[in-house]
């Protein structure tokens, strides 16, 4: 399987690549182009609840959502990600079904229709490369591609993604898999 950087793919952060803002993560990728990339980490759930980021939305309020460490690039800022089949006109395609911006309304439709399909996660923070950057820790070997998976985003359990992920790899990553999932790099 031949990939190639874009939107829509898992950037899975290689066993060599000790940046403890990357370490043992998985990215999805959800803009690349000439101006550089944008991603959010979606295995790294933090302590708060998305209440406490976004009080402005009283749905919110003990739905036992929890807020994800999306990256180090403005920490301060609550980027949405969202799975369904209708979406609101600001919002941008990723892959699948999957796309991330629009609106807290968009939340509180999820939150109220308990039969839906539909998903989202918060996270705070993203990940961002400036031009040419991400292609270069791609050819120092620092991420391994791999198709994104939207049930992997939304419905497994995040401290096992990486390790799930590098198991697939093949025999030269199995000993990785084994390794403890090492919490100290959220």
């Amino acid at each position: 399987m031949d990939l190639t950087l874009g939107k829509g793919v898992f950037l899975i952060a290689a066993p060599s690549l000790r940046d403890p803002n990357f370490r043992q993560t998985v990215v999805l990728l959800c803009e690349h182009g000439p101006e550089g990339a944008l991603g959010v980490v979606v295995n790294r759930p933090t302590a708060m609840s998305i209440s406490e980021a976004l009080p402005q939305v009283p749905i919110i309020e003990g739905s036992g959502h929890v807020l994800y460490a999306g990256g180090p690039v403005q920490t301060n800022q609550v980027m949405l990600l969202y799975r369904g089949s209708e979406f609101p006109e600001n919002a941008h395609h990723v892959f699948d079904g999957v796309c991330l911006g629009g609106d807290v309304g968009m939340v509180e439709r999820i939150l109220t229709d308990a039969g839906s399909q539909e998903a989202f996660r918060a996270y705070l923070g993203y990940s961002g490369w400036g031009p040419g950057q991400l292609e270069s820790e791609m050819q120092t070997g620092s991420w391994i591609l791999l198709p994104a998976d939207p049930k992997l985003v939304f419905e497994k359990d995040p401290a096992s993604a990486w390790r799930d992920l590098v198991r697939t790899l093949g025999e030269p990553y199995r000993l990785y898999a084994e390794m403890p999932f090492d919490p100290s790099c959220n």
